[in-house]
């Protein structure tokens, strides 16, 4: 049994749509080619069924019981053949196809995750989710029908060489006749994959105005403007059915034509072979193997025009794969070294002090997430950590030190110890600790199964109290060496919220912490309380100093009452 997803994807080419291709199939050539040599075997079999019938017919017409029992033996031995060759051909194109679309979801998400960030800003929701939806199948489509593909040319070529060795006439017929219909046909493939790309991208277009309802929801409810987005869909679900109509109008014009000019080349053949057998020419015999063959042809000639439709349609699907495999993320890191010390973002004057809780107010809570997105390097910025500038170090030692914990961090799906113990390295009593100054105990004791229960995706069995909970609980539990938290508390009761501040300093005693909030239960127990407007620091002390001297940031953090 062969093990699916393997271990190590490799290095994709992303060079161009037809390199990456050509990767995905060196990456699988032994089942490829064992899966071509099935497919062959299978076609071949099938093709001389039709003359092993014929001589059958014609020693049955010679009352010749010798022979007619040997080609009914061949004949039984071809279908055995065929059955045990179309099982090993299915099962080896299952396995093409399966590694073919897990190998391109491998490289896809580990590009996402080197990207980060960088990736909604470069590429729409609903283009990155068609990629999941349909390219990967039209990758994976693209390798399985190099077995059959290959497999009919050698059967057509077969067939080719056995009826002109029979009738040159006829097989000339034959010979002509396919091409000729397959030219037919043709012209339709480009009409069919150029709407075909306007309903993906139709598509790509709706599923990102759907992530963008439902992320903001509860707001257009809130502003009664739920109604008019959900017609804005609706319009734009109709520009989608459209276009599938349109698809379907010419997926069907070529269904037809694929049927009606092979049945109108099997007619002609059935009637000149007829001739011939009437004159004398051939036996009846061989005007059966002939229609035989004629009505045979028609499948491996399909197949050639599946063929060239999968490989347009998996040269498209690459295009876009390639397009996320190149792109490279806004952030790069050096080689340099730190060894710590105080993190300041230079731009706007907060510093970061070593082993205190520091405090970040904002006048505008986008600012203060821009700072702590410059801090976190995941924006550009000057940002320096100790006597290095942030940016000579290396992405992967920053996020191993730094860790910025926001509101956009998701729960996924699994078990709740899993969710929480990320590295997998947290012991039970550093779990129950960081659950404790997350006031998130409850939230567990209350999930059957405890830690060892399962959270469904993106924790919707949770408020949004409890997973903004658990969420602080992942980040204590991860204990970095610099923990930047933005809002960790904006969804939590007052009493939940005095509780958390009080144990998070506690939790964070000696550890560098930088908490962006606007909560005076939160600022009044930071050791340090730094109040940013316009982007730069304007004062800074404690909390009541602040509040007695500042009367901007007394606005604030009071929202315009009277502390």
């Amino acid at each position: 049994m062969r093990s699916l997803p393997v271990a190590d994807p490799g290095v994709p080419d992303a060079r161009s749509p037809i390199g990456y291709l050509r990767w995905i199939a060196r990456t699988q050539r032994r089942s490829l080619l064992l899966g071509t040599l099935y497919a062959t075997l299978w076609w071949l079999t099938m093709a001389l069924v039709p003359a092993a019938v014929g001589n059958g017919i014609d020693a049955l017409r010679a009352e010749d019981l010798p022979g007619l029992l040997t080609w009914g033996g061949v004949v039984l031995a071809l279908g055995v053949a065929q059955a045990v060759t179309g099982v090993l051909r299915h099962r080896m194109a299952v396995l093409n196809w399966l590694s073919a679309a897990y190998r391109t979801v491998q490289v896809t998400v580990r590009q996402a995750t080197r990207l980060g960030a960088t990736l909604p800003r470069r590429m729409s929701t609903g283009e990155v989710v068609s990629v999941g939806n349909s390219d990967i199948a039209h990758i994976g489509n693209a390798m399985d029908i190099l077995l059959r593909g290959v497999g009919a040319v050698v059967a057509i070529a077969a067939v080719t060489v056995i009826l002109i060795r029979t009738s040159p006439t006829l097989g000339l017929t034959v010979l002509i006749g396919l091409p000729l219909m397959a030219a037919a046909v043709a012209p339709l493939l480009k009409p069919l994959h150029r709407r075909q790309n306007a309903h993906r991208d139709l598509q790509g277009d709706l599923s990102t105005r759907a992530a963008d309802i439902v992320a903001g929801l509860r707001v257009l409810r809130g502003i009664g403007g739920e109604r008019v987005f959900a017609d804005r869909y609706g319009t734009e679900s109709q520009r989608v059915r459209h276009a599938g109509v349109r698809v379907a109008a010419v997926e069907s014009v070529l269904e037809g034509a694929q049927v009606l000019l092979p049945g109108l080349l099997i007619a002609g053949v059935t009637w000149l072979g007829a001739s011939f057998a009437q004159r004398g020419e051939i036996s009846v015999g061989q005007l059966v193997a002939f229609y035989g063959y004629a009505t045979f042809l028609i499948g491996p000639m399909r197949t050639l025009t599946e063929t060239a439709d999968k490989l347009t349609k998996g040269h498209v699907a690459a295009r876009r794969v390639v397009r996320i495999l190149s792109l490279r993320p806004a952030i790069e890191g050096g080689t340099g070294r730190s060894e710590g010390g105080l993190l300041r973002d230079v731009a706007s004057g907060v510093a970061v002090r070593p082993g205190m809780l520091t405090a970040l107010a904002a006048a505008v809570p986008e600012e203060a997430a821009a700072i702590a997105d410059r801090l976190g390097r995941y924006d550009d910025g000057d940002v320096d950590f100790g006597d290095v500038s942030l940016d000579g170090l290396p992405v992967s030692e920053v996020r191993r030190r730094i860790l910025v914990a926001d509101n956009d961090a998701l729960l996924f799906a699994g078990v709740l110890r899993d969710e929480l113990d990320v590295t997998g390295t947290a012991s039970a009593e550093e779990i129950s600790q960081a659950l404790w100054a997350a006031c998130a105990t409850d939230i567990v004791d209350a999930l059957p199964g405890g830690l060892e229960g399962r959270v469904a995706e993106a924790g919707r069995e949770f408020s949004g109290g409890q997973r903004q909970r658990l969420r602080l609980a992942r980040a204590l539990t991860l204990d970095p060496e610099v923990l930047v938290l933005v809002e960790p508390t904006s969804a939590v009761d007052a009493h939940s919220e005095a509780r958390i501040a009080d144990r998070l300093a506690k939790a964070r005693a000696g550890r560098t912490t930088l908490v962006c909030t606007t909560s005076p239960l939160v600022l009044d127990r930071a050791d340090h309380v730094v109040y940013v407007e316009g982007g730069v620091v304007r004062a800074q002390g404690s909390h009541r100093d602040l509040l007695a001297a500042h009367p901007g940031y007394t606005a604030v953090v009071t929202r315009g009452e009277t502390p």
